[in-house]
């Protein structure tokens, strides 16, 4: 009976442990945003995020006071850090949407335990994104309106031939669908919320966002097809957004950018940096919150695995270039590629990069270290700091060797630059920490439906058949002896 309990577990791992029922689920997910005595750990964790947001706030109101030339750009580097930082975040925030909408439409139940964060994150990263295009103008309310599709007092319409059109239409697009997708899946669980809070405050705050939400039939009627209309919208998001993003460089003809490859290319990396940070961020909080029997090892073992497959697909893009290059038989194409490779000032970046992104991932075919939540938070650490290595590289290295010689030039960061970048990351960090004090992290609902006793849409049924396989399997195999 043991030997058929580990054939069971193997063949269908458990995505919720323990001995939970509908109340205890409710209690342990719940509790963490109704208790009333915040976590010391959480004021530290705040508290640094928050101070680190300040230099974004400092800096910010110098570069409105003083214009981009604070910034390290220059001729002909015209984009540096800001579309560096741009495109990793516009990154990050693939996650969310992909484990959020795919998965479920895909009827992947490991999702269930991860999704809440995972689509907070692409919301918050697409907040830290927008940033940066929209600082880049120079003078915001001066320029911003001209990427928007009014006449404005010129009667000048926007460019809609330009790529950086494409991209107001669809990072706007995707951060909608999102927000609405992240927000009618919370809505079952402010009502939880509603009616499990002691305080008035709180039940008022609770009651006003869950929209009366009384769990009726009609209510989980609607509440399922606006979910699974709206994952539609946001699958095809996925696959368009970072390619819109990608061809801001693949339309142009700067060496090293004029490839076909990158709209897919861009993708899967995308994925790649947004499933490391989702395991940057479930991996402590499990941990703090002590949430391990909710978010398993199965579910880091699955989200490994993925960063593995997308992270071989990212290393084919950087053979691919090399490939490119001497296939086109392009002089310039063939310098360019030598220049970012060992001949250029920046080829360090380049071979620290396939290090975090082609080097480090390996060790995700082993078990050893795909099962082990330490190695997958260092290996995804390494991996984000690999993707911003690699935009660093595709802007950098080919607009400084531009065509003709006379127009090449270095780049080198402010100090502008770098606490610019940092205070984004304080401030993704400052949204993190409240989101998970304040809004349930794991969908309460959804975690249910995976208990036994839920017994939703016949799964119930399915798993009893899926046991008695497993027992005649087993008879057929190893029959115990008697």
């Amino acid at each position: 009976m043991q030997d058929l309990e580990k054939l069971q577990k193997k063949m269908r791992p458990a995505m919720v442990e323990g001995d939970h029922s509908l109340g205890s689920v409710s209690d342990k997910i719940g509790d963490v945003t109704l208790k009333k005595r915040t976590p010391f750990f959480w004021f530290v964790g705040f508290g640094i995020a928050f101070m680190i947001a300040q230099c974004l706030l400092m800096t910010t109101t110098w570069l409105l006071a003083k214009g981009v030339g604070i910034w390290g750009n220059n001729q002909p580097i015209g984009w540096a850090f800001p579309i560096i930082n741009f495109v990793w975040w516009i990154g990050i925030g693939h996650a969310g949407t992909l484990i959020s909408a795919i998965l479920l439409l895909l009827n992947q139940k490991w999702r269930t335990s991860i999704n809440r964060f995972a689509e907070a994150m692409t919301l918050f990263a697409v907040a830290c994104a927008g940033m940066f295009p929209l600082l880049h103008t120079g003078r915001p309310w001066l320029a911003v309106y001209w990427l928007f599709p009014i006449p404005n007092t010129m009667g000048i319409w926007p460019q809609f031939r330009s790529p950086l059109i494409w991209d107001v239409f669809a990072v706007s697009t995707y951060a909608t669908v999102s927000l609405l997708f992240w927000y009618v899946g919370l809505i079952p669980d402010f009502a939880t919320l509603r009616d499990r809070a002691k305080s008035k405050y709180f039940r008022f705050v609770y009651a006003a966002l869950c929209w009366g939400w009384r769990g009726s039939a009609r209510h989980w009627h609607r509440y399922e097809i606006a979910y699974l209309i709206l994952a539609g919208l946001s699958t095809p998001l996925v696959l368009s957004v970072h390619s819109i993003v990608s061809l801001d460089f693949s339309v142009s003809q700067v060496p090293g950018w004029h490839a076909t490859i990158f709209p897919p290319y861009f993708v899967a990396g995308a994925i790649f940096a947004g499933f490391a940070m989702v395991l940057i961020l479930c991996i402590p909080l499990r941990i703090l919150y002590n949430m391990k029997d909710l978010i398993t090892e199965t579910h880091l073992i699955y989200m490994g695995k993925v960063m593995l497959a997308t992270g071989l697909i990212v290393v084919y893009g950087y053979a691919m270039e090399a490939f490119f290059a001497w296939y086109s038989a392009s002089p310039t194409e063939l310098f360019m590629i030598r220049n970012r490779i060992w001949e250029g000032p920046y080829w360090m970046f380049y071979w620290m990069l396939i290090f975090c992104n082609g080097i480090s991932i390996q060790f995700l075919w082993f078990k050893r270290f795909r099962e082990s939540p330490f190695w997958l938070f260092v290996i995804s650490i390494i991996v984000s700091i690999g993707m911003w290595l690699e935009r660093f590289v595709i802007i950098i290295t080919s607009l400084s060797r531009d065509f003709l010689p006379s127009s090449w030039g270095m780049f080198s960061p402010t100090v502008f630059d770098i606490t610019m970048f940092l205070g984004t990351i304080g401030f993704f960090f400052s949204l993190i920490f409240l989101f998970v004090r304040f809004v349930p992290i794991i969908s309460i609902f959804e975690v249910r439906t995976l208990l036994p006793e839920a017994n939703v849409h016949g799964h119930q049924q399915d798993f009893e058949e899926n046991v008695v396989e497993i027992e005649e399997t087993y008879d057929r195999t190893d029959p115990p002896n008697s």
